[in-house]
């Protein structure tokens, strides 16, 4: 007859579970959610307390309250929005009652304005826009510099199909870039940043070009942070007429644009100031020996050799046109820049192929050179002769 099973031995080979450890790690998890929940909490009852203290506080409280959100998570700027505070700074930016109220009030529209595009039109339908002339005529440089951020932020709604009015930004941008003295880096990296996002659209391109903008883009080209953002915004402006126009007929042309490929470091300025010459030099013999005096050809011929498949391949096209060797293709609109197709620019076989074209280049150059000076003899020659004839 079998004897029962004891309970106990068999509860002694049964694993024990650490219960105890998993109550604990439960109870610790349960502390940190309602601790987040806590903090949470808090932190959305004093984002309410400020945004009252912006709307009925007095000047001190308004800027304490800003500064609080200047630290605000991306999470928070959608509910500082939506309680309202947005028309409030954009008023403490035109009425603050010093300048340092109201750099705080653009510092805190820049913050609200990072990355939202909707928080980016509420700041343009609470009258920023309209407001921008007063800043123009401002005599304080640092509130105008405090503004390039919050006007390049604004600029990218430009590239969008909202209606926004680029003549008070486009305004306001070259006041800063002509301000005595002249802005910082910071700024003027923004404010060609701007310019940039303006050029995008065709009808804010005539009006870049009417406001006299290219002649200062021109010379943003010889600053080391602003000169992309420039040539950019400059190829922008060249889609159209009266911007090609525009660029040939400025003073400052062809020399910047030479000095905009001296950048070694800076491959795409390269690129786009090969692009601008291009487009100046196009059907123009006049611009062609300007460039030539300007010293374009030694850059065109490093550039051809050491820079990139687009610059390079737009260095030989611009030596071929220099010395006559090059043809410029017409399309529908009257203008194109005829470029060879892409192919292995960059590799052994690209460099080969652009050292043979370079060397044909020089040797037909010297030819014609040759050619010239023989010509020139031959005509000393003829005129000695009849001297001792006559």
């Amino acid at each position: 007859m079998s004897s029962r099973p004891n309970p106990r031995q068999e509860a002694s080979f049964i694993p024990s579970l650490p219960f105890r450890s998993v109550g604990v790690e439960m109870r610790k998890t349960a502390t940190a959610a309602t601790k987040q929940e806590v903090e949470g909490e808090g932190e959305a009852v004093a984002i309410r307390r400020s945004v009252k203290a912006l709307l009925f506080g007095g000047w001190e409280e308004k800027e304490a309250a800003v500064r609080d959100w200047a630290k605000a998570k991306q999470n928070r700027r959608r509910e500082l929005a939506e309680l309202g505070v947005l028309p409030p700074l954009v008023a403490m930016l035109a009425d603050g009652r010093d300048e340092g109220c109201r750099r705080l009030a653009a510092e805190a529209l820049v913050e609200l304005a990072d990355g939202s595009f909707r928080n980016k039109v509420l700041i343009v339908e609470a009258g920023f826009v309209e407001l921008l002339p007063l800043f123009q005529k401002a005599k304080e440089t640092s509130i105008k510099q405090a503004l390039a951020p919050l006007l390049l932020s604004i600029s990218t709604l430009a590239t969008t199909p909202f209606p926004v009015d680029v003549h008070p930004i486009l305004s306001t941008l070259l006041s800063i870039l002509n301000s005595t003295p002249p802005p910082s880096a910071a700024t003027t990296m923004a404010c060609a940043a701007a310019l940039c996002h303006l050029s995008t659209k065709l009808q804010s391109a005539k009006s870049l070009v009417s406001a006299g903008a290219v002649h200062t883009l021109l010379k943003l080209c010889s600053d080391a942070g602003a000169a992309e953002a420039a040539l950019s915004a400059l190829c922008n402006l060249a889609l159209s007429s009266a911007g090609r126009e525009a660029i040939g007929g400025d003073s400052l042309v062809p020399g910047a644009l030479v000095e905009a490929m001296a950048r070694e470091a800076e491959p795409r300025c390269r690129e786009l100031g090969a692009y601008l010459l291009m487009v100046v030099a196009r059907g123009s013999a006049k611009q062609r020996r300007r460039m030539e005096e300007a010293g374009a050809v030694p850059m065109l011929l490093e550039v051809a050799l050491l820079g990139s498949g687009v610059a390079s391949r737009r260095a030989i096209r611009m030596l071929q046109w220099l010395k006559g060797g090059g043809r410029v293709g017409v399309g529908g609109d009257g203008f194109e820049v005829e470029e060879e197709e892409d192919g292995d620019n960059d590799g052994e076989g690209g460099m080969k192929q652009r050292s043979r074209a370079v060397r044909g280049l020089v040797t037909q150059s010297l030819h014609r050179n040759m050619e010239s000076i023989l010509s020139r003899g031959r005509e000393k020659d003829a005129n000695g002769e009849k001297k001792l004839t006559s």
